[in-house]
């Protein structure tokens, strides 16, 4: 690699916003805050927005789409109560 064209890629620690989860990884995000880890160290402190902790796929706390509703506003809108024939 050529020196001085890549980012810093260190250590930081990811905080979920949702859940308030923690876990330290490696990046090259930036951060100007900071947070003690448990192993005494300080290290950047990154706040995202959603991450496997909170994420529906992951934690199985997924939304049900009321599918009905929305097919009775589209044939409203646009008409047509009857499904297409097959031939």
């Amino acid at each position: 690699m050529r020196k001085g064209i890549h980012p810093e890629y260190r250590e930081v620690v990811f905080r979920d916003a949702a859940s308030g989860a923690t876990y330290k990884t490696r990046s090259t995000m930036n951060s100007d805050q900071t947070v003690e880890w448990t192993d005494g160290r300080t290290y950047p402190l990154v706040v995202v927005d959603i991450s496997a902790a909170s994420h529906p796929f992951w934690t199985g706390n997924q939304r049900v789409l009321d599918t009905a509703g929305r097919v009775e506003r589209f044939r409203q809108r646009y008409g047509g109560n009857e499904r297409p024939r097959k031939k």
